[in-house]
């Protein structure tokens, strides 16, 4: 497994990180056994980013990242994590909070369910609007002098929000939604990046299965699952964007790779600064996953890949619309 610097400053992490929320919530059921066996299989890879978030299951997928660094018996990783989003006993969203005693707050009960005297990379899921982003950074910053965070990154926010925050501390990444289907970061965003020195993780790189070559009409969605109100997966959009996964499984099939392979393997051309990652909830699927890392795209490969799905193609936003007016970034878009 390849490795690299994460932007200018921050951790030394593979090309391909793990995104771990499917494994706790958004998508229906997981298998808790077969989430542990997957975190070791990728472990066991060479991928040392595993992404998460204090919300992700209320903590649960915290704890569960814990248990398995814990039986695997330590190694080399990286915990990349999120907080800020506020929910209730039942799951629903309440808003964000990302003042500093909150920050600081959150920081200390992801550092217990962890298990971990430091987080790799922390930082906050939304831009809060009510709060201002130097006041966030700042409060992370306080815990990066204390030893409690090593580096700072941002989750969904514009070229301006960016540029503030980097003024108030060094940033290593943002986290930002990125794949054939969701191209936005190129209108700005991507460039800021660059100029700043900032690396990109890059999640949803398969539409959260929608351009994975195995999403079909007749999968069942559980009315906990994202999918079930996402509008790329509703009524006709839904019929377009598969339209879209059968001419990318021609151009799949040229290269003897499979559709999530080439969907994935687009996201890593587009830079070595932007690492995926792969949310991932079973061995067969990481497997397939870590397959895109052997797959060189020619320039006409690209081409093909661009022509089957191109940008703005895709039917149906990424988000509903109350979700979307969360996005920093897709304001700044």
């Amino acid at each position: 497994m390849r490795e690299h610097t994460l932007g200018n400053n921050g951790p030394v992490v593979s090309r391909m990180g793990l995104g771990c929320m499917g494994m706790s919530d958004l998508y229906g059921p997981a298998d808790r056994a077969e989430s542990l066996t997957t975190l070791h299989a990728a472990l066991d890879a060479g991928i040392t980013l595993l992404d998460t978030g204090d919300f992700y299951g209320m903590g649960h997928n915290e704890m569960l990242i814990a248990e398995a660094l814990a039986t695997r018996g330590g190694g080399k990783v990286a915990l990349s994590v999120k907080f800020g989003a506020q929910r209730s006993p039942d799951g629903g969203w309440l808003g964000f909070d990302t003042r500093s005693n909150a920050v600081k707050t959150a920081a200390a009960y992801s550092l217990k369910r962890l298990g971990v005297e430091a987080i790799d990379v922390y930082r906050p899921a939304r831009l809060d609007p009510n709060v201002p982003i130097e006041e966030t950074i700042g409060a992370i910053a306080d815990l990066v002098k204390a030893g409690y965070v090593k580096h700072i990154g941002l989750s969904e926010v514009g070229s301006e929000t960016i540029r503030r925050a980097a003024a108030v501390h060094p940033i290593a990444d943002l986290q930002i939604e990125y794949s054939l289907l969701s191209r936005n970061i190129e209108d700005g965003i991507l460039d800021t990046c660059r100029e700043l020195g900032i690396g990109i993780t890059a999640y949803g790189v398969l539409s959260r299965g929608l351009i994975s070559g195995h999403w079909d009409r007749t999968k069942a969605t559980a009315a906990t699952d994202f999918r079930s109100h996402s509008p790329r997966f509703q009524g006709d959009n839904l019929d377009r964007n598969l339209k879209l996964v059968e001419a990318l499984r021609q151009v799949a099939e040229t290269r003897g790779a499979s559709v999530a392979q080439i969907a994935i393997a687009w996201v890593l051309a587009r830079g070595d600064d932007i690492v995926p990652l792969i949310g991932a909830r079973r061995r067969d699927r990481l497997a397939e996953a870590l397959g895109a890392l052997d797959l060189a795209l020619s320039a006409s490969d690209i081409a093909a890949i661009e022509a089957a799905a191109p940008r703005g193609a895709a039917a149906g936003q990424r988000y509903t619309e109350h979700q979307m007016a969360m996005l920093d970034s897709e304001r700044a878009a």
